[in-house]
């Protein structure tokens, strides 16, 4: 461990921050990001997270989109965005909190739970920031995200 955090708990906080600011500018559920980056392509930027950390996020952000055809989309959470709305980054931090949790309570690696938790119904609760669900602490969302429904 080097710094504050554990390395690869940042990295998938970039991850997860890079995912938030791709949908965001293609207007696409994360949903649809993680799955058109597939498993492989998840691995690839998890791995080297550390390297593309320093890349300018634009830059990497269009070679996504290039590289994995991802298409311009419909979906904008972002349309009604105030002053309060969090960024891509506050975003990354709640998705990899949860994630981790999920990979810790499941067993399984950090690249499945991130594909498992991006494609379930909590996310479209994350995303909706006229809701309370975004900041709330992780243990309660990952009850919820147990039980199947907001508890």
């Amino acid at each position: 461990m080097t710094g504050r955090e554990d390395q690869k708990r940042n990295d998938l906080f970039f991850l997860c921050s890079l995912i938030e600011y791709v949908g965001r500018q293609t207007k696409n559920r994360r949903a649809d990001v993680v799955n058109a980056m597939g498993k492989k392509g998840l691995e690839h930027y998890y791995e080297l997270a550390e390297v593309y950390h320093s890349e300018n996020i634009d830059k990497l952000t269009a070679e996504i989109v290039s590289k994995y055809h991802i298409s311009q989309g419909k979906y904008d959470n972002m349309e009604k965005k105030s002053d309060g709305t969090p960024s891509h980054w506050d975003i990354g931090k709640v998705m990899c909190r949860l994630i981790l949790e999920v990979s810790r309570c499941g067993g399984g690696s950090v690249i499945d739970a991130l594909i498992e938790v991006y494609n379930s119904w909590i996310v479209y609760k994350i995303d909706d920031y006229s809701s309370s669900m975004y900041y709330e602490n992780t243990s309660y969302q990952y009850a919820s995200y147990k039980a199947g429904h907001v508890l």
